[in-house]
């Protein structure tokens, strides 16, 4: 039962592949040893201290996140930081961990299909104007089924994503018909929103500046919050990879951990 490390990670890359990270990000193996046997896997948004406890507590040998534990390179390993203690906890234990980042940003189903899933929209394309054969690209816009109040449009959003509060700029009386979207931090594609003359852009991480310029040119932008936008895909990909394991005979138990916050509290 289960396989080695690196022949777990060709069969997701299959999925994510490596040629659709963008230069500044490092998706990839974090830690780990492609020779270590792997028979039971995590996903998660994020490799945080309690995702990678758990995991060692509970015999998992590989953690999938989206956000990488690396971003920067490290100039030391100090185990009195967020990298450093989980870096001891998953050595400790052979826990590996691997990252899809802006991969499974682009990809088709990815994340920015699946949150474009969960808001109701139809005949998506891609918001970004790099696509490429094979390649999505970030951001999608699409139409609701019928022409809705942004008002309402908020409300059904709160629903679905179940979060309790969003931020909004812009006319709560509009009638919205094309929306677009943008999973994490979306500052970067309110240009490309502009372009493509949408009515609403959702996204996280938007800006005081962004919103005066939706004000300015009386558009509206839904503020969901990066955490929010986001741990959709953790389901989601959970169950991506279940099928296409299953599809190469590799015996594998892929399972979610849902029980990552928000580090965002509204008071």
């Amino acid at each position: 039962m289960g396989c080695k490390l690196g022949n777990v990670i060709d069969a997701v890359q299959e999925i994510v592949p490596s040629e659709f990270v963008e230069d500044w990000d490092n998706s990839g193996m974090q830690l780990g040893d492609p020779d270590w046997q792997v028979e039971r896997i995590w996903v998660a948004l994020d490799p945080l201290p309690e995702v990678i406890s758990a995991a060692c507590q509970r015999d998992v040998d590989l953690v999938i996140t989206h956000h990488p534990l690396i971003f920067k390179p490290l100039t030391a390993i100090d185990v009195s930081t967020l990298e450093g203690f989980v870096i001891q906890q998953a050595l400790d234990h052979h826990v590996a961990i691997y990252s899809a980042h802006t991969n499974l940003d682009r990809i088709k189903d990815g994340v920015n299909d699946v949150l474009a899933s969960r808001v109701g929209l139809c005949n998506t394309t891609s918001l970004s104007s790099d696509v490429v054969s094979g390649n999505p690209g970030f951001g999608r816009i699409g139409n609701l089924v019928r022409p809705t109040p942004l008002a309402v449009l908020v409300n059904n959003l709160k629903q679905v994503l179940d979060i309790a509060h969003v931020k909004v700029s812009g006319n709560l009386d509009m009638i919205v018909k094309t929306v677009a979207v943008c999973s994490g931090s979306g500052s970067s594609m309110v240009r490309s929103f502009f372009d493509a003359g949408a009515d609403v852009f959702i996204s996280g991480d938007l800006k005081y500046h962004d919103a005066r310029n939706f004000e300015f040119a009386r558009k509206a932008l839904i503020d969901i919050g990066h955490f929010a936008s986001e741990h959709l895909i953790v389901e989601s990909f959970a169950e991506r990879l279940n099928r296409h394991f299953h599809s190469k005979g590799l015996i594998l138990a892929v399972e979610p951990y849902m029980f990552e916050k928000d580090p965002f509290v509204i008071i």
